[in-house]
């Protein structure tokens, strides 16, 4: 029985897109070869990798806005780098939302001077923070679009003329925003693209250039928009399944669509927390996330029951963070609405047990 999928990632992904790029590693569109064994300079792959950066800027609505789209390695964790490596001259501004947040600030601080303009640490990232004063001087704001391990996302973007950075791992392509906003927007491929392996960073080419120090060539931006992806060997899996991906999302109907049935989804879930005795929320509702609800059971002697009412109908990965414990259910892009269902009715279930 395929089980119903709450990892918040790597996480589930859609499945014609599965069953494709599985095709492709046996033999790519038949020309006799794997994907995985041709050049990733072969016409092939060229195409592939073309047709993936031009439908994430499609997809974001910013073609020929001035922005490029990367396909890198190293994941988000080697965005908290070359962000500043590329961006921080002197001065950065980064709004402290969680561990991912944290983790961004501490790589940021090896090339300048880091201000926290604002967190939510107090309360243990339950909340967004919000109507803080955003330094005229910055080089760039640093935020983090959806925080996975608490449930809570950014539901408005602060309006400056500071440059803005965004990490967008965990809710790229989930919801509709004016992506013009943003200068650079980074995200792993592991929530709505593809497998783990690729980065997405989309930016804007006019803030780059700007920082007095030397940039290996690894790490500058610039190099890698020059050879359009290509200055080192790409991870070819992960570029072609996050391109089936969203072209998969574009036959849907863009990320209008997908925002429609998430909303579904994120409602459901979230009507049963609040009128469900047996489960409270963790985050703030004002700032729920429409992927990954976070919640926990009021009685410890329910969970071992709940726990095993899962199990038996094959929902998988909806454990919270080692960190804070409790449940999280991600609903990514291509988690069906069914299996919300699914977790829904055994939540309900419980209730009448209790």
């Amino acid at each position: 029985m395929k089980k119903h999928n709450f990892s918040a990632g790597p996480c589930i992904l859609p499945a014609e897109v599965m069953q494709k790029a599985s095709q492709a590693v046996l033999e790519l569109d038949g020309i006799g070869l794997s994907l995985i064994e041709i050049s990733h300079r072969s016409k092939e792959f060229v195409a592939i990798m073309e047709n993936a950066r031009s439908l994430a800027l499609e997809l974001l609505g910013l073609e020929g806005k001035g922005y490029q789209a990367l396909f890198l390695q190293g994941g988000a964790s080697m965005q908290f780098l070359m962000t500043a490596f590329n961006l921080l001259d002197k001065k950065a501004g980064y709004v402290n939302t969680g561990t991912w947040s944290q983790k961004a600030i501490k790589e940021a601080r090896l090339f300048g001077e880091i201000v926290e303009v604002a967190s939510s640490q107090e309360d243990n990232f339950k909340y967004i923070p919000k109507g803080y004063a955003i330094p005229s001087d910055l080089d760039y704001l640093h935020l983090t679009s959806n925080n996975t391990i608490y449930g809570t996302q950014i539901k408005e973007f602060p309006k400056t003329d500071v440059p803005l950075v965004c990490d967008m791992s965990s809710d790229i392509f989930s919801r509709q925003l004016d992506f013009s906003q943003f200068d650079l927007i980074y995200a792993g491929a592991q929530k709505n693209m593809g497998p783990a392996g690729a980065t997405l960073v989309v930016v804007k080419e006019d803030i780059l250039g700007k920082v007095s120090r030397k940039i290996p060539s690894m790490m500058d931006y610039s190099v890698h928009i020059a050879k359009e992806s290509m200055f080192n060997t790409p991870p070819v899996f992960a570029v072609y399944v996050s391109m089936l991906t969203m072209q998969w999302l574009k036959d849907l109907g863009g990320i209008a669509a997908i925002e429609e049935i998430n909303e579904r989804k994120a409602n459901l879930i979230y009507s049963e927390i609040e009128l469900n005795p047996v489960f409270y929320g963790v985050a703030a509702k004002e700032d729920r996330s429409i992927m990954n609800a976070t919640f926990n059971i009021t009685d410890d002697e329910l969970k071992d029951v709940f726990d095993d009412m899962c199990k038996e109908a094959g929902i998988s990965g909806i454990n919270g963070h080692r960190s804070v414990g409790g449940y999280r259910a991600s609903m990514y892009n291509a988690l069906p609405m069914e299996s919300v269902g699914v977790l829904v009715d055994i939540m309900s279930e419980l209730e009448k047990k209790g």
